[in-house]
């Protein structure tokens, strides 16, 4: 079963705007951002896998739409695609370069902001000692 950390109405009150008629599918792939992101996390969950400390589920929640946000702002669709090619034309030519940023653990593309929920949570860098 899929987890998903936040609501439609946690996205509008983070964003301030509506939201989206897909918000719950974009909720549901920044979340799997989010869990990517977590891969060597240590937090308690429940039997279905949600964290049980609310100041977790908060700050999952705050990462999530954070998450979403920087998708809705660099265009990204959810296909992880926008933003990492750039081209330039100038009459018949076209040139194309590659923009790749740096990727949080597991190779996302996490927002700046949803990285800092996060870590202030203490969930990344995410090592086991």
């Amino acid at each position: 079963m899929r987890r998903v950390y936040a609501t439609p109405e946690q996205l509008t009150a983070w964003t301030g705007k509506p939201a989206p008629d897909d918000a719950e599918r974009q909720l549901a792939r920044a979340s799997e951002d989010v869990d990517t992101a977590l891969l060597t996390a240590w937090y308690v969950t429940d039997a279905a896998g949600m964290p049980t400390d609310p100041a977790i589920v908060q700050a999952l929640a705050n990462a999530v739409c954070a998450q979403v946000e920087y998708r809705q702002a660099s265009g990204d669709d959810g296909t992880g695609a926008a933003g990492r090619w750039g081209s330039v034309s100038i009459g018949p030519v076209t040139l194309g370069d590659r923009r790749d940023a740096p990727q949080a653990a597991g190779g996302v593309d996490l927002g700046p902001r949803a990285e800092r929920a996060l870590t202030l949570a203490g969930l990344l860098p995410g090592v086991i000692t």
